[in-house]
């Protein structure tokens, strides 16, 4: 009987067990899985902070309720357009990137109830500030393209007598305002209210407007209700127990994140280097270009050195054309580059990006005479120039057909807008503070449409290196734009007014040009010289070698030269540059683990000197060989050796044959050093380049650059002639 009442507790224990089990995974919610999508640049809603960690409202809110609710969350940001369309995608469960109820969306989403009420007003700087709507007459404000701010903006204009000026971010517009190009921005009451507590200096006096509807959580119609429920529950329980308020506070009211944000930004990192090597463009204005007083300057020489100097760590500029320095970059020979280079996610598997510095728009201009271009549509039938290989580019052969334009490409800016000043083509597209710094540089342009969004900027390293070059960076960049530094540089060379150096001499004239630059051109004319002459001396020597082994009775002898000839002449001279400056110290570094960078005059006298002598080595091969070769045979019947031969009877003979030949090679090498400029040398050609970025004059200087080589190899071949002549008497 024992035996049974033990089974038959065993059995009940075994039973209450499960029950426990059964109770328990009733009651204990499983963690689910939930991606969202945001925004990635709308503060004080969802930015990244100095330590690169996404803060914001919407990142503290949803992570309360994936919190509350046991969700597994994935976050992303891959900003606004993006997070609605990978939600209408399914990639992902639900967006919340203050995005506002409104009917039209609520026909696509299913929201939750509203989590912020926004309101419109309009800032003002400090020094001129509004405190009404009837004081807006007559005046300029700027809103952000496709807002409501826009929209309400464009709906009381005939009621209060304002002009509106648009914009793609808030980073051009509050630029604006500090520049005085507008009188006020209207914006979000919370947007305003976060750039004010970084340093903007601006404030709020004007009576608020409220938006309908608010913000909501949105997840795909009739999906995911779940989400929507358990997102009004915590938010209905948060609302009641003051969580909310301190989220809220903490980003609008300069307390919480927001003000640690500043202040831990204050922070310095410990360089790691003495001096940092930093590549970087030399002609496009206004971020970087050289002044009137030969210095170079533009926004992005100003920010990084701004920033260094805020930082505390050392920088060498290094100025020698974007892709060059990209290539440096990959090379290993430059530490960084501050360049106008577009964050995208192809550079991205390269290079590690600093946060976005300036946000990039492209914009169309005409001249100020054309009045019948108001719309994309009144493009058909005409010819719009931009640059290949450009953002610009890209967005004008997509829409082609739609508009019914021809594009037609340019190689670079200065004939761009010289096609444009001689009516070759009706218009051009560039980015947009390029085409206003022609503008204030006296181009007579006009930009009737509106700006096209390009992409961000961004300061770079070579992924895996410098690490601590990026935090100063985005350190250095959100002090700037805490204090106010950064708008008044971007001001300064897109706003009214610009400290930028003022020609003491007018260079729309080719004396100005001459008289304003004679020194810079004289010192890219001795440079390229230099490059010439010590090229083609190495030439002339490696060239006479393998030309007497390609004459040598010897197989072996005359099979190196033929080797070493058909490779040289083989290859493109401006691969071959290339492939010394950036190839070879590339190999070395993934040799060696150290970066061995080759200076850019090395790297040209070295291709130079390989690929013309191939060519002076035929020539020598060819006046051996134009000797009769009775002479060679009746110099050795008589027991004189081969090279006391060839050194007293067939040289000798052989050098008056090739010297046209050689003059002509020295003319040919003389003009190949300007494919050196690719790689960044400021020789004449690149001064030139130099010159135009500054001035826009690109038929005049480069005229100038032309007539230059035509007087110097003129002079050189007169040389030559008189050379020959001596020679023959």
């Amino acid at each position: 009987m024992s035996s049974v009442m033990k089974k038959i507790a065993s059995f009940l224990a075994i039973l209450i067990s499960l029950v426990s089990i059964s109770f328990i995974s009733q009651n204990v919610k499983a963690e689910t899985v939930v991606k969202i999508a945001s925004d990635n640049a709308y503060a004080p809603f969802e930015f990244q902070n100095t330590n690169k960690e996404w803060v914001g409202i919407d990142v503290d809110l949803i992570k309360e309720v994936a919190k509350e609710n046991n969700w597994k969350l994935e976050m992303s940001y891959p900003g606004f357009n993006t997070a609605v369309n990978d939600l209408k995608a399914g990639q992902v469960d639900g967006v919340i990137a203050g995005m506002s109820i409104t009917a039209e969306r609520q026909k696509t989403f299913d929201f939750s109830k509203p989590y912020y009420q926004s309101a419109l007003t309009i800032a003002t700087t400090k020094e001129h500030p509004l405190k009404s709507y009837s004081e807006l007459k007559g005046k300029a404000i700027g809103a952000k393209n496709g807002t409501a701010a826009q929209s309400w903006l464009q709906a009381n204009a005939s009621k209060y007598g304002y002009t509106i000026k648009t914009y793609t971010d808030g980073t051009h517009m509050y630029a604006a305002l500090q520049a005085g190009d507008i009188a006020g921005a209207m914006d979000e009451v919370p947007v305003i209210s976060y750039a004010i507590s970084e340093g903007q200096d601006m404030v709020m006096n004007l009576p608020k407007i409220s938006l309908p509807g608010g913000y909501g959580f949105a997840v795909m119609k009739g999906q995911n209700s779940t989400l929507i429920k358990e997102f009004n529950a915590t938010l209905a329980k948060m609302k009641a127990n003051g969580d909310y308020q301190k989220i809220v506070d903490k980003y609008t009211t300069g307390t919480g994140a927001a003000t640690t944000s500043a202040s831990t930004s204050q922070k310095k990192i410990e360089p790691k280097k003495a001096v940092y090597q930093i590549y970087s463009d030399n002609s496009f204005a206004p971020f970087e270009f050289q002044g009137s007083n030969k210095a170079y300057t533009g926004i992005d020489v100003d920010l990084l050195n701004a920033i260094a100097k805020n930082q505390g760590f050392k920088i060498h500029w290094n100025f020698v054309g974007f892709q060059p320095a990209v290539s440096a970059l990959s090379a290993g020979q430059a530490d960084g580059v501050m360049s106008g280079m577009s964050i995208t996610a192809e550079r991205e598997q390269t290079f590690s990006f600093s946060n976005s510095y300036y946000q990039a728009n492209v914009t169309l201009a005409v001249p100020k005479s054309v009045t019948d271009i108001n719309k994309w549509s009144d493009l058909k039938n005409k010819t719009v120039g931009a640059k290949n290989g450009t953002v610009s580019y890209d967005y004008l052969a997509s829409h082609a057909k739609q508009y019914g334009y021809t594009v037609k490409t340019f190689s670079d800016a200065a004939h761009m807008y010289q096609a444009l000043d001689t009516g070759s083509i009706d218009a051009i597209m560039d980015d947009e503070p390029v085409i206003k710094y022609a503008i204030k540089q006296g181009k007579d342009y006009a930009t009737p449409l509106s700006p096209v969004p390009a992409g961000s900027y961004g300061f770079a390293v070579k992924k895996g290196t410098n690490p601590e070059l990026i935090a100063m960076f985005n350190q250095g960049l959100a002090n700037l734009k805490a204090n106010g530094e950064y708008n008044k540089i971007v001001a300064n060379y897109l706003g009214g007014s610009s400290s930028t150096t003022k020609n003491s001499v007018q260079e729309n004239t080719l004396w100005g040009i001459i008289q304003n630059n004679w020194q810079q051109i004289l010192q890219g004319l001795l440079v390229t010289l230099e490059l010439a002459i010590i090229s083609f001396i190495l030439a002339l020597i490696v060239g006479i070698i393998f030309g007497l082994l390609a004459s040598s009775p010897n197989k072996v002898l005359r099979g190196i030269s033929r080797v070493y000839v058909d490779l040289n002449r083989a290859l493109p001279l401006l691969v071959l540059i290339f492939f010394l400056f950036y190839g070879i110290p590339n190999l070395l570094q993934m040799i060696t683990g150290h970066q061995s960078p080759i200076n850019e005059f090395v790297a040209g006298v070295l291709a130079l000197t390989l690929n013309e002598s191939s060519y002076i080595s035929e020539t020598v091969r060819g006046g051996v060989q134009a000797v009769p070769i009775g002479q060679m045979e009746a110099s050795r019947s008589l027991g004189v050796p081969y090279v006391k031969t060839l050194r007293k009877i067939i040289l000798p003979q052989a050098v008056k044959i090739v010297t046209p030949s050689l003059v002509n090679q020295f003319v040919i090498t003389l003009k190949d050093t300007t494919l050196v400029s690719t790689i960044g040398l400021v020789e004449l050609l690149q001064t030139g380049q130099i010159i135009v970025a500054r001035n826009l004059q690109g038929f005049m200087v480069y005229g100038l650059i032309g007539v230059i080589f035509v007087i110097v190899n003129l002079i050189l071949m007169w040389l030559g002639r008189r050379i020959e002549r001596r020679m023959n008497k």
